[in-house]
C-alpha cells in the first residue's frame, strides 16, 4: 500500500481525544488529497434502520443494517461504501483509489445511493450507510496526526463491514501489537481506574 496518502487507511483516535465527535472513533479515510481529507467514522452505529431512510438499500446493508453516523460534517447527506468484485463493476458504483491508480481495498467503492438498490445491491457484498462524514482542510490532519491525536494503521475489510462496530476501537489497536495494544486498555473514564 502507499504510504505517502492517507486514502484507505484507518485513524483511530489516540485515547485522549475527547472531542465528542472523534471520542475513541475509527474513521476510514475515504479521499486525501491536497485539498484536504475526507472519512467516515466506522464505529457510531445510529438506531435508525437503514430501510426507514434509504429505501430499498437495507436488504442490502450489512449487519447492523442501520444508518451510521460517518462524522459531523454534512449530516443532512448520505455517503455509502460498498464492496463489489472489481472486475465485475456495476453502474453505481465507483472504486476507491488512491493516487497513481491503486486500489485501496479489494472491491471497495463508493455507492451510489440514487442508483436502483434492487440492480446494484445484488452485486455488493458489503454495503455500509453513512449520514455525514468527518473532513479536514489542507494539513490540518497531518497537523492532528503529528500532535498525537491520532495513529493511523492499516485497514481491512472486516474493518469496514463487520458485524461488532461498538468493538472496533479496541480491537483495531489490539491487532497493532506493542504500545498501541496495551492502548486497547485504556479505561474509558481514567480518574476511575
Amino acid at each position: 500500500m502507499d504510504q505517502s496518502t492517507l486514502t484507505g487507511r484507518l485513524l483511530v483516535a489516540a485515547p485522549l481525544l475527547q472531542e465528542d465527535s472523534f471520542r475513541r472513533s475509527v474513521v476510514f479515510i475515504v479521499d486525501d488529497a491536497t485539498d484536504g481529507a475526507l472519512g467516515v467514522i466506522l464505529n457510531r452505529p445510529l438506531e435508525l434502520p437503514v430501510d426507514e431512510v434509504m429505501k430499498g438499500w437495507g436488504a442490502h446493508a450489512g449487519s447492523p443494517a442501520v444508518m451510521f453516523s460517518g462524522g459531523p460534517v454534512g449530516t443532512d447527506s448520505g455517503m455509502a461504501l460498498g464492496r463489489a468484485a472489481p472486475d465485475e463493476a456495476p453502474p453505481g458504483w465507483v472504486p476507491l483509489e488512491a493516487p497513481g491508480g491503486w486500489s485501496v481495498l479489494d472491491g471497495v467503492g463508493l455507492v451510489d445511493l440514487d442508483a436502483p438498490p434492487e440492480v446494484l445491491g445484488s452485486s455488493l457484498s458489503g454495503l455500509r450507510v453513512f449520514a455525514g462524514y468527518a473532513g479536514w482542510g489542507p494539513g490540518q490532519l497531518a497537523g492532528e496526526i503529528e500532535e498525537g491525536a491520532w495513529f493511523v494503521v492499516d485497514a481491512h475489510l472486516g474493518d469496514l463491514f463487520g458485524e461488532d462496530p461498538e468493538g472496533l476501537w479496541p480491537r483495531v489497536l489490539r491487532r497493532q501489537g506493542g504500545r498501541l495494544a496495551l492502548l486497547s486498555t485504556y479505561p474509558d473514564d481514567p480518574t476511575m481506574n
